[in-house]
C-alpha cells in the first residue's frame, strides 16, 4: 500500500476525531473526581470551642449556628459565685471572603453568689450582643504562609438585668490560622477593644493562642491561652486558658468539650466547664 500527504492528513483527522470524546470524557471523569474529593475534605470549621477564633469563613450562602452550655466558678473571700451561660455565634456567609456574624458570650445567663455574711443572692438576663463582619484576605500555603482573617465586633447598648451597658463598645482582631506540622497548627489572635466597666469604657489589648492537634480530619485535641490587659479600667492583666477535644460527625455537625480556669487577674472563672454543638446548614 502507498501512503500519501493526503491518505496521512485523512488517517490523522480520522484518529483525532475519534480521541476527542475520549479526551473529553477523561476531562469530565477527572473533574467529577477532583470535585467529589473536594467534598471530602469540606468539612465543617467553627470558632468555638477555643478561646482563639479562626481565620476562615463559612462561604458564600453557608449559614452556621455555634452554641453550647459553660459553667464557670467563681470565689473571692468567703463568697462563692457560680455562673451558667449560654455562648452563641451566628454566622451567614455574604461570598467566599466575607461573614456576617450576630455573637454573645450569654444568650441567658444564671447566677448564684453565696456569701456567709448576706446570704444567697441570684440573678439572671442576657449579655449584650455584637453585630460583625469577618474578612479572610489570604489562603494558607503550608508552613510558608499563615491562612489570615480580621474580625470586627460592634457591642450596641443592650443586654438586661446586672449584666447590660449603656455604651457602644467594639474589639477588632487579626486571626491566623498556620499549619506547623503535619497534624499540628497554631491559631494566634492579636487585637484591640473599647470595652466598659462599671459604667465607663476603657482600652484594652487582647491576644489569644490555640495549639491544635489533628490525628484525623474529624478530631481535634486543642490547648490555648486568651490575655486582655487590662481586665477592667485601671485593673490588672487577666490570663485564661483551656483544653479540650472536638469531633465532626459527617461534615456538617460538630461537639466539642473543654476545662479551662483562670491564671491570672480577677475577673477570669476557677475553673469553668463547657460543652457544644455547632451546625452548619
Amino acid at each position: 500500500m502507498t501512503w500519501t500527504y493526503a491518505g496521512c492528513a485523512a488517517a490523522l483527522g480520522l484518529g483525532v476525531a475519534l480521541m476527542a470524546p475520549i479526551s473529553a470524557q477523561a476531562q469530565a471523569q477527572a473533574q467529577a473526581q477532583a470535585a467529589a474529593a473536594a467534598a471530602d475534605d469540606d468539612y465543617i470549621n467553627p470558632d468555638r470551642p477555643g478561646i482563639a477564633d479562626g481565620s476562615n469563613v463559612v462561604g458564600a450562602g453557608r449559614f452556621q449556628i455555634e452554641t453550647g452550655v459553660q459553667e464557670e466558678f467563681r470565689h473571692s473571700g468567703g463568697a462563692s459565685d457560680r455562673t451558667l451561660l449560654l455562648p452563641t455565634l451566628l454566622r451567614l456567609g455574604l461570598s467566599k471572603d466575607w461573614e456576617l456574624r450576630v455573637e454573645t458570650t450569654g444568650a441567658y445567663i444564671w447566677d448564684r453568689v453565696s456569701d456567709p455574711a448576706s446570704g444567697v443572692a441570684k440573678s439572671q438576663g442576657t449579655d449584650p450582643i455584637s453585630l460583625g463582619v469577618k474578612y479572610h484576605f489570604q489562603d494558607t500555603a503550608g508552613i510558608s504562609q499563615p491562612s489570615l482573617g480580621v474580625i470586627l465586633r460592634v457591642f450596641a447598648p443592650s443586654g438586661s438585668g446586672q449584666f447590660k451597658t449603656s455604651h457602644t463598645t467594639a474589639d477588632l482582631r487579626l486571626a491566623a490560622d498556620w499549619d506547623i506540622a503535619p497534624k499540628w497548627s497554631l491559631n494566634p489572635n492579636v487585637g484591640v477593644a473599647v470595652y466598659e466597666s462599671g459604667g465607663r469604657t476603657y482600652e484594652a489589648g487582647l491576644f489569644a493562642m490555640t495549639l491544635n492537634y489533628n490525628p484525623s480530619p474529624i478530631l481535634n485535641f486543642f490547648v490555648d491561652t486568651g490575655v486582655q490587659s487590662p481586665e477592667i479600667k485601671n485593673g490588672r492583666t487577666a490570663v485564661i486558658y483551656d483544653a479540650g477535644v472536638a469531633y465532626i460527625i459527617g461534615h456538617d455537625i460538630q461537639l466539642d468539650a473543654s476545662v479551662g480556669t483562670g491564671a491570672g487577674g480577677s475577673t477570669p472563672p476557677h475553673p469553668f466547664v463547657s460543652a457544644g454543638i455547632s451546625k452548619r446548614f
